[in-house]
């Protein structure tokens, strides 16, 4: 059985205020266990760690991002400098003064390291502690807390090699559970009760022994260029026209030789074939060269201006 409870009773929190006071304040009526699950708000970390700042909201965004992902309006999606891809880079005018904005933790993984470290001390209970913060999903309306800091948690359980019922080899099921604990954690908090902990209980088979911090939450996040829509639809081909390296990574890494030459066949009507681990575009129509040109800067091909005839195509990597 997984018991979830949100303790009433927490007070403002601010600028260096100990977080473990607050919870253990809260939780008169209950005590920490081993295996218990501890879920914070970033808010409140922010809050105690100072990143309750004075600015425009629109400039603290230019500050945090790393990368534009997608643009709609006045609605930005990016890379943040935590690596998180979040609207408005997760910084938030709500619940704070007016003219200022609260940025995410500067190190969420780290700031629950030392949440778990302080709870262990003054408790003796090894409890896992995941950080969490709102975020949206692509193809679906709303939004759920995930699990941007974790420590002492097996923040992904992987499935793979697994048996199911039928016999089934599992191959990459992989459930993000610092995510689901996320989740669970908000349902019982709500957003507006002013509940910012969640104590997590019946899931001590991920929480690690003392001692053994994991990965932390960092460990959820794609590499650069490995996720399938490292732009928005709009971004990517603006993108693939600029031709510029600095968006190549979002691209990911070279298509397939063959699969790229079918795709350009198709594309351009020419003749296209592999020569020594090259594509070869014989065309003498201008249009087609641009054209093909775009299509390999986005499947992670360069134009070798070494051709001798038509368009050779290399991949970057080599």
């Amino acid at each position: 059985m997984i018991t979830v409870w949100a303790p009433d009773g927490v007070g403002e929190v601010r600028h260096g205020d100990d977080l473990a006071d607050h919870l253990l304040g809260a939780l008169s009526e209950c005590d920490l266990a081993d295996g218990d699950v501890v879920c914070v708000t970033s808010k409140v970390v922010s809050k105690a760690e100072g990143r309750d700042v004075v600015g425009d909201r629109a400039e603290a965004i230019v500050r945090e991002t790393r990368r534009l992902v997608a643009r709609r309006g006045s609605l930005s999606i990016v890379v943040n400098r935590l690596g998180l891809t979040m609207a408005a880079a997760g910084v938030d005018a709500s619940n704070v003064e007016t003219g200022r904005v609260l940025l995410l933790p500067e190190d969420p993984d780290a700031t629950a390291r030392r949440l778990r470290a302080d709870l262990l001390e003054r408790t003796g209970a090894g409890v896992a502690v995941v950080v969490t913060d709102t975020a949206g999903r692509a193809w679906r309306e709303g939004q759920t807390d995930i699990a941007v800091g974790a420590a002492g948690l097996r923040v992904l359980d992987d499935h793979a090699g697994r048996v199911d019922p039928y016999g089934n080899t599992l191959a990459v099921t992989a459930p993000a559970v610092a995510d689901e604990l996320a989740g669970a954690a908000e349902l019982a908090a709500g957003k507006l009760a002013r509940r910012p902990f969640v104590v997590v209980r019946g899931r001590g088979d991920l929480v690690l022994p003392p001692g053994e911090d994991g990965p932390g939450a960092a460990a959820l996040l794609r590499p650069e260029g490995a996720d399938l829509f490292g732009l928005g639809a709009r971004e990517a081909v603006l993108a693939a026209l600029r031709g510029s390296d600095d968006d190549r990574a979002a691209f990911g890494g070279p298509a397939d030789a063959v699969e790229l030459r079918d795709l350009l066949a198709g594309l351009t009507g020419a003749e296209v074939g592999l020569v020594d681990g090259a594509i070869e575009v014989v065309s003498e129509d201008g249009r087609t060269g641009w054209v093909v040109a775009v299509a390999a800067y986005a499947h992670g091909w360069l134009v070798d201006e070494r051709a001798p005839v038509g368009v050779r195509l290399r991949p970057i990597t080599t």
